[in-house]
């Protein structure tokens, strides 16, 4: 096989399992960063439990969709600009698809079948995202002082809320992490990740962030396209941690403009909440209700500006990354950063995650029976989501 036939297969390679995750990837991006810990860490081995977490961690830091800005980097790492390209497309796909046809007026999501099968979705993210704090707690949390940091990390989001608790206790992990274990940073080695990015690139890629971010409000005016990518463009470059927390920029931008009307916000955030893939494909739906643009158009535009600046924000910190994570007191830095990203993930598993999900003794033991698929019989995570949805229809008859 040559080597232009080997970069397609990879490319090939990253879309196919991307789409899949894409489909089955339902509980937002907690659940999907323990969709992906299972697939690219467990499963397929295409990076080692270490460098997944500083790469959640570095993602965490960044404003932007956290868990597509993983997805981005494993893609790139695999397979270079095409994978990383067909890594978000393939994962962002199909909830776009459907919050648009959603907002066009094609009502997929009524009926009390339809209901079943959501709760038991919601049911099967406890047990992937129990899943992933296991498996990371055990990899990252080996002694009393990381394990001190995650509860640290737990406690710092339970007390401030949002986005800005899980910054500060990334934050404050790594400064505890920084001091106390400087000893098991300089005792290990962590392997370098070539992800082909060059320092000019990041540069500029960072350059072109700053600059739409400058240049889109005063070019707004010009055009009612023009207004929609510097609305959504603002949206995901002012956001850290993604998902949820970017709810609120978006309402400002789109119901207080007079865009869209508060119901048909609130109904397509609804939708969104029962479709897999990146809450941020709820621009997509926002988009196509935008008036004076085409409903596909403006959601095209809609869903690209919201993603656009986080991925640039990514590719610019990647080339200083792999010195940076060599460095000793970078790497104690970081591992006191991944013991708190284990915390993080423990406190989102009770809240929204299991609270959201399990609500009686029946969910209860669904949520058991996934997560011993996981980790007893090894299943695949896209084979437990249909289980267990399968497991909510039937709790939905009782």
């Amino acid at each position: 096989m040559t080597q232009q036939m080997a970069a397609r297969a990879h490319i090939g390679e990253v879309f196919r399992v991307f789409l899949l995750l894409g489909l089955t990837s339902f509980g937002g991006p907690v659940a999907h960063l323990g969709y992906f810990r299972t697939e690219f860490v467990e499963r397929r081995r295409w990076l080692t439990e270490t460098a997944y977490a500083d790469l959640v961690a570095l993602c965490q830091f960044l404003p932007g969709p956290a868990s597509s800005q993983v997805g981005f980097a494993i893609g790139l790492l695999r397979a270079g600009p095409w994978g990383a390209a067909a890594a978000w497309f393939a994962f962002t796909l199909p909830s776009a698809m459907v919050l648009v046809l959603f907002a066009l007026g094609a009502s997929l999501l009524d009926g009390p079948l339809a209901s079943g099968i959501i709760h038991g979705l919601k049911v099967a993210a406890v047990a992937i995202v129990a899943h992933a704090v296991w498996g990371m707690a055990r990899n990252l949390c080996p002694d009393k002082t990381r394990a001190g940091i995650a509860l640290l990390a737990v406690l710092t989001v339970v007390g401030v809320s949002g986005s800005l608790g899980q910054v500060s206790a990334i934050m404050l992990g790594g400064l505890v992490g920084l001091v106390m274990c400087r000893e098991t940073a300089a005792a290990s080695q962590n392997a370098t990740l070539h992800f082909g990015v060059s320092r000019s690139v990041g540069a500029m890629a960072l350059g072109l962030f700053a600059g739409l971010l400058i240049l889109l409000p005063l070019l707004a005016e010009s055009a009612i396209w023009l207004d929609l990518i510097d609305a959504f463009y603002r949206s995901g470059a002012l956001v850290f941690g993604g998902g949820h927390v970017v709810l609120p920029l978006l309402e400002a931008e789109v119901v207080q403009s007079g865009w869209i009307t508060p119901d048909a916000f609130l109904t397509g955030y609804g939708a969104a909440q029962a479709v897999p893939g990146p809450l941020f494909t709820f621009a997509a739906y926002l988009g196509a209700l935008v008036p004076g643009v085409n409903g596909l158009v403006g959601a095209l535009l809609a869903l690209l500006a919201i993603f656009v600046p986080g991925f640039l924000l990514l590719i610019g910190v990647l080339p200083f990354w792999n010195r940076f994570r060599q460095w000793g007191s970078a790497q104690a830095l970081m591992r006191g950063a991944n013991a708190a990203v284990v915390g993080i993930l423990g406190a989102a598993l009770y809240q929204p995650v299991w609270t959201s999900a399990v609500i009686g003794p029946y969910e209860f033991a669904l949520a058991l029976t996934g997560f011993l698929l996981l980790t007893v019989w090894k299943l695949p995570a896209w084979a437990v989501v249909v289980v267990i949805a399968f497991g909510g229809l039937f709790i939905s008859t009782l």
